[in-house]
């Protein structure tokens, strides 16, 4: 057995834990970071997801770190790529031109940011970062949780204390190995009084979590893979999610314009980048001056690498596919049995090959065919063998029963009408997006709803049951309902960063996160000190729902 003590241990590499990490060190604290994958990173990096942003992401709304890391990424491309020259001398260069975000850039491109931006703290031996571990045991003593045990593939067992710890996992897997309260799926509408809400809460019905791939696509070739295993379950007219028609794809029945909408059409003329409709789930993109103007096209959506942002241009685009098709919904891996678990993340991975061997074999093109055997997985962009992310994208897991839970009622549009955003006096950061629920485990449809942009509560990082352990990631005190705006990067990395100073800071001041919240002197010198290191607290007033 092996054992490692620090001030604050950080279980979890996603993006609220790097955020946590970097802002516990530098505050002087000694930091230990475990990660179970090979990347830090989660949705940026082992996940593949290029980020969700709001309209407002270049002005305000995110943190003084969080703009570095985009800065950094920026410049990684400037530095390292050849750029055309109207994407070097871009402001907001988008590496990918993606619809989703100001900012669509490659996963291992955000590892090497990820890894500078924690590399001085490493070299002064005050941050330390272990990958390959999974905690699998909790020791409380009282209300304080006083030990963590870890796996890391061996059979050998490593031991980590700390005076505290940040649960900073994709699925809150500390709050079960440390017995504090937490909730999963949907809650009742009488719990929450949020009109949104089943009258009947069900723990299992969760967000679909995505194996998400990147593909692009070589004209005149042939890449088609072997046909999946279980291609027949997910293109059956039976199937609980098709990976086929749920992307907008119609069946060959369709009327000619509608197929003529329809189509894929990889790598549109760098010119013009006229991309095509392919996806109506999917609406929005931000141009370089950072507007919003609709588009709905898979190819470009989440595009990693646009070929015309480059001189020479690479053969093709490169894109990551995360939409309706490879959504897995017939099952969890959240507080079911290990080997249940285990066997819907490979369905899913085969839900996410069945797609593609769709598109390579029976996708409709404007010629009149079918297939795209072009496509090609890029598993050197996700850094797997075979072009899948190294980790199921998780929308949502437990949350913390928290001092604090935001509600529907807070925060969506439909509930608040014209009053604006909700403030907090304990606001720890802001963040926007709308409420974005992808079908659930148990059906839930697909639900869009406008938000007002929003405060993070310190509260909902906090529980009254266990003294040392803070919320880190998308496990905070949110709803079903609420969790579907919260979850996304810059909202996730700000309140690992909150969480982070927090550990800090009581390590310094020698006082409880809860005492930090309820003391009047304690909550206000701890925001002075989050607004000196570059956090918002609140949001201009002239802002609108999104």
């Amino acid at each position: 057995m092996t054992a490692f003590d620090a001030d604050v241990l950080v279980v979890g590499g996603g993006v609220g834990g790097v955020a946590a990490a970097l802002a516990a060190a530098d505050a002087g604290a000694t930091v230990v970071l475990t990660e179970p994958t090979r990347w830090i990173g989660g949705q940026l990096t082992s996940q593949a997801v290029p980020p969700d942003e709001h309209p407002w992401i270049e002005r305000f709304g995110a943190t003084a770190s969080y703009r570095r890391f985009r800065t950094a990424v920026r410049d990684h491309y400037r530095q390292h790529c050849p750029l055309s020259q109207r994407a070097r001398v871009s402001v907001h260069l988008n590496p990918g031109s993606g619809a989703v975000s100001a900012l669509c850039h490659e996963p291992r491109v955000a590892l090497a940011v990820l890894r500078e931006m924690l590399s001085p703290h490493e070299a002064s031996g005050r941050l330390r970062v272990i990958t390959g571990l999974v905690p699998d045991e909790v020791e409380r003593d009282g209300p304080r949780v006083r030990a963590v045990r870890f796996a890391d593939g061996t059979g050998q067992a490593r031991w980590f204390t700390a005076a505290y710890v940040l649960d900073a996992t994709e699925t809150g897997d500390l709050l079960p190995l440390a017995r504090v309260p937490y909730v999963t799926g949907t809650e009742s509408q009488r719990e929450t009084g949020e009109p949104g809400a089943p009258e009947h809460g069900d723990p299992q019905m969760m967000q679909g979590f995505t194996v998400c791939f990147a593909m692009d696509h070589l004209d005149g070739e042939d890449h088609t893979i072997d046909k999946p295993e279980q291609y027949g379950r997910w293109t059956a007219p039976d199937a609980p999610v098709r990976a086929a028609p749920q992307v907008g794809w119609p069946r060959p029945a369709a009327d000619d314009e509608e197929r003529r909408r329809r189509v894929l059409r990889p790598n549109p003329d760098p010119a013009t980048d006229a991309g095509v409709i392919v996806s109506a789930s999917h609406r929005g993109r931000f141009g370089d001056n950072g507007a919003y103007v609709a588009t709905e096209d898979i190819w470009r959506f989440r595009r990693l690498i646009a070929r015309g942002n480059f001189d020479p241009a690479p053969p093709s685009d490169i894109t990551l596919v995360n939409c309706s098709a490879n959504d897995y919904i017939d099952g969890s891996i959240v507080d079911v049995a290990p080997e249940v678990a285990a066997a819907n993340i490979e369905a899913a991975r085969q839900l996410s090959l069945s797609f593609f061997y769709w598109l390579q074999t029976e996708a409709p093109r404007a010629d009149g065919g079918t297939g795209f055997p072009g496509l090609r997985l890029r598993g050197d962009v996700t850094g797997t063998p075979d072009g899948l992310a190294m980790a199921p994208y998780i929308r949502e897991g437990r949350r913390l029963r928290a001092l604090h839970t935001i509600t529907q009622n807070d925060i969506a549009q439909s509930v608040r009408g014209d009053r604006g955003v909700r403030r907090y006096r304990d606001s720890v950061g802001v963040g926007s997006y709308k409420i974005d629920l992808h079908p659930s485990t148990k059906g839930g449809d697909r639900r869009y709803d406008p938000a007002w942009p929003f405060e993070i509560p310190l509260g909902a990082l906090l529980s009254g049951d266990v003294d040392n352990l803070v919320a880190a990631a998308k496990n905070i005190g949110t709803t079903h309902i609420t969790n579907g705006c919260y979850r996304v990067h810059p909202v996730e990395w700000n309140i690992g960063e909150a969480a982070g100073a927090l550990a800090a800071f009581c390590v310094e001041q020698r006082v409880s996160p809860v005492a930090v919240r309820d003391t009047d002197a304690l909550r206000e010198d701890f925001q002075k000190y989050l607004v000196a290191r570059g956090v918002e607290l609140s949001w201009p007033p002239d802002v609108r729902p999104y």
